[in-house]
């Protein structure tokens, strides 16, 4: 492992997204979300991910020129248009204008369109609790999920998101993928030759398997399937929020993120965004806060939601990250590329 501050992993991302088309402002947005994905201990939502953006603005899966824009706007709905570009300056782009709105309205739906991979979909939102707002976020991603019964991939990973502000102390922060894991696991195990548990994928011919690389070819399976079919209901779910009311791509609809080649995958994010003093008030809201978060830490080895994920990106900010050789090698020879 080798050190990297986070101001040089960023401008070397930054630089890679810009010489394979991307330009200036949406390589520094995508940039910063990554490098704060790895300085959170997210690393398949990190700066692994700058070869693969780069690929898909090379290829025409994304396009580097794309300005996102607020294509509608009424009364508390608006929605985004991406423009087939990378995701960050258009959930940027909705946020922004979500937090103006749900001032106004005391509620506001964001949603976005012709979209890409969108990351930490959490840290999207942080700019809302920053406001003093509740956010929840959700997107769907290509098809990696069977529906309940099924065996071919319908539906994506398809997290959802929620931050909480506190008063006096850092938001609660919760993020989860609707697989079993994300799937961006499966990427980074098979890219270092681990093999997976059992219960996290499907191969190709619907069997289980503890094969990373199998197990991107196969689909995940949902969250809890062994038991239940909640999770694939969760997934269709988001999976008709982030379409159906944006005109986004179904996740079927989508080529894979982890193929150079393929289609502009056109797919969506939506953003709930609530001013709680529209309802009890701010002061009711942050008085029942603390009085669940003092109940919750009755118990010793309760861990706060965000709390390890904050404390990370804290130490890295302070340390700087820690990169394999291979992974900087990488972002320097894209950044020059």
């Amino acid at each position: 492992m080798v050190h990297c501050s986070l101001d040089e992993a960023c401008a070397l991302a930054e630089r890679a997204l810009q010489r394979a088309g991307a330009r200036p402002a949406m390589a520094a947005s995508t940039a910063r979300a990554l490098v704060l994905a790895e300085a959170q201990g997210i690393a398949s939502h990190g700066l692994t991910r700058v070869a693969q953006y780069a690929a898909h603005l090379r290829n025409g899966r994304a396009d580097g020129a794309a300005v996102a824009q607020v294509v509608r706007h009424k009364g508390a709905a608006l929605l985004v248009d991406a423009g087939q570009g990378l995701a960050f300056p258009a959930c940027e782009l909705a946020v922004a204008t979500a937090i103006a709105t749900a001032r106004e309205f005391g509620v506001c739906f964001a949603g976005v369109r012709a979209s890409h991979h969108a990351g930490v979909v959490v840290d999207h939102l942080r700019p809302a609790a920053a406001a003093g707002l509740v956010g929840l976020g959700f997107a769907n991603s290509p098809a990696a999920m069977p529906a309940a019964g099924g065996k071919h991939p319908v539906f994506g990973t398809n997290p959802v998101a929620a931050i909480f502000p506190r008063r006096a102390a850092a938001p609660l922060m919760i993020d989860l993928s609707l697989s079993e894991v994300a799937r961006g696991k499966l990427l980074v195990a098979a890219r270092e030759g681990r093999a997976i548990p059992p219960g996290w994928a499907l191969d190709k011919h619907g069997q289980p398997t503890t094969d990373a690389q199998a197990g991107l070819e196969g689909s995940m399976l949902a969250l809890g399937a062994a038991s239940s079919p909640k999770g694939a209901m969760l997934a269709l779910v988001v999976e008709l929020l982030v379409t159906a009311l944006t005109g986004a791509h179904f996740g079927f609809e989508a080529s894979s993120f982890f193929v150079d080649e393929g289609n502009a995958p056109g797919i969506g994010q939506a953003f709930l965004l609530i001013d709680p003093g529209a309802l009890a008030g701010t002061d009711a809201y942050f008085e029942r806060m603390e009085t669940l978060v003092d109940e919750m830490l009755v118990d010793d080895g309760v861990r706060l939601a965000g709390a390890r994920r904050l404390a990370l990106e804290q130490q890295a900010r302070a340390q700087g990250l820690q990169l394999s050789e291979a992974l900087l090698a990488q972002l320097r020879a894209l950044s020059v590329a």
